[in-house]
């Protein structure tokens, strides 16, 4: 996690999910898993298996340590969505970014089925925005599946674009 991004959009990082598999032609170009090799390499706990997905429940702690209002990229180094990462888990992390709401919470997602799926389960709140990825027509799909999902504010992430 990073108290400060470098990522435009955002203020910093939360990453209470760690690691990933490739689902698309998009995560060819994944910086998230060469960095968490990298951090793995560095001794960083966090990234001890790599880029193995891995629950981190002792961070959904860490935004109520934030006092000053951020926006907040959820899981910059992992798919909240992953089919992996059980409903529960997904549920608490839900939880704190509810009774964060000083904060605004950014999640970006590939796997925009499950989103959809489960979204009826989940505690939306004003604060938390729910975004997909695509990177070219033939996903256009995930839009279709955000345009469905409970969050009132939903945004697209045209990266990286490999297409038409």
């Amino acid at each position: 996690m990073s108290a400060n991004s470098q990522i435009e959009w955002t203020d910093c990082t939360w990453n209470p999910v760690t690691g990933c598999d490739k689902v698309s032609p998009g995560c060819r170009f994944c910086y998230a898993e060469s960095t968490a090799n990298w951090l793995k390499r560095m001794g960083q706990p966090n990234y001890d298996k790599g880029f193995n997905l891995t629950l981190h429940p002792t961070s959904l702690h860490r935004p109520f340590k934030w006092t000053k209002p951020r926006r907040i990229f959820v899981n910059s180094m992992s798919d909240l969505f992953h089919e992996k990462v059980p409903i529960d888990f997904i549920y608490e992390v839900f939880c704190t970014m509810n009774q964060c709401s000083h904060h605004t919470f950014q999640i970006l997602t590939k796997r925009s089925k499950r989103l959809l799926d489960l979204s009826p389960e989940l505690p939306w709140a004003p604060n938390i925005w729910m975004g997909v990825s695509i990177e070219s027509e033939d996903f256009l799909s995930r839009i279709d599946h955000l345009r469905q999902c409970n969050a009132q504010i939903r945004f697209l992430s045209l990266e990286p674009l490999l297409g038409p």
